[in-house]
Formats: C-alpha cells, structure tokens, sequence
C-alpha cells in the first residue's frame, strides 16, 4: 500500500541554491504478508577478529609467489593504489600485474598497527601501519619497506573481497 503526501518544502542543491516548492513523496507501508522474514534480514556485523584474518589470508596469498591468487582477493571493480607504483589499478588484470611485479621481491606484509571499523555485515575498513620484508631479486638484499595501508573490504555471495586498497610508503617525520 502506498500513500502520498503532499507538502511544501525547500530543497538545496549542490551549489547552494534554495528553491522552495511542492514535494510528493511516496511511502510505502509494508503489510504483515511483505514483512522481511529471517532469511532477508542484514547479515550480522562480522567482528574484529574475522577482519584481520583477512589481511593474514591476502598476506599468505602474497607468500605464495602467485599473482593470480593475489588477484582472487580483489573485486572484480577493486581499486589498488600500490606501494611501489604510481599506476592506479582498477581491474583484475592490472591487479595481477602490479603483483606479478610486486612478488619478485618475496614480500612478507606484517601489521605494526591497526584500526578496524566494521561497518555492518557486509562492508568493513581496515586502516594501519604495515611493513614489508622484501628482498632485492637482483642482490639478494633484504631490506624492510614501512607503509600506511587502508582495506575496503565488502561480503559478496558470502565472500570477503577487498574493494578498495590504498597502501603508501611512510614519510618521513617532519
């Protein structure tokens, strides 16, 4: 069932503007027989501890060697703004070359400090301080590579993809 309500409002736009005029707004009443049964409710908030085992499952994927099943980590649409690249990512192919490149040097990710947000059942922010033990493919030495790291990570068909990943090198204390 729907109804309409007719009313006078002023409405706001994007460059500030006020106009005022009448606004039908439509809302619907749900009856009993429409009412979300359990199976259509929200997906309970994941917790703290299921997040960060997303960073410990996209960093074993990483120990691999493999830049496809690094790659499998992602979306489909995720966003990568790597470390050591100033080429934007944004679909599975460049994703899995940045790590084709990336993996050469055997990176080990290891959290030094991290804040996680999650959002509701199906989207969740994990933001830090990580760093990488990387080694040089061409010397053999191992050096370590501190950066800043923000995971957008969204539930899809009841999987945990990351959506969004920014990671920078930190700079220098000023």
């Amino acid at each position: 069932m729907k109804r309409r309500i007719r009313t006078r409002a002023a409405v706001s736009t994007l460059a500030g503007l006020v106009v005022a005029g009448t606004v039908t707004v439509g809302i619907s009443v749900a009856s009993p027989e429409h009412e979300p049964s359990a199976r259509h409710k929200p997906a309970a908030k994941a917790g703290e501890k299921q997040i960060a085992a997303l960073f410990d499952q996209w960093n074993a994927a990483l120990q691999t060697g493999d830049a496809e099943k690094v790659a499998e980590r992602y979306a489909p649409d995720a966003v990568l703004l790597p470390t050591a690249s100033p080429k934007i990512r944004t679909n599975h192919e460049e994703i899995a070359d940045y790590f084709e490149h990336f993996l050469l040097k055997k990176p080990k990710g290891e959290k030094v400090r991290t804040v996680i947000n999650v959002l509701d059942g199906n989207s969740a922010i994990d933001a830090g301080l990580y760093e990488f033990h990387i080694t040089d493919p061409e010397t053999g030495q191992k050096s370590t590579l501190q950066a800043r790291y923000t995971f957008e990570y969204e539930k899809r068909d009841g999987k945990w993809l990351i959506v969004n990943h920014h990671s920078s090198v930190v700079p220098p204390a000023s």
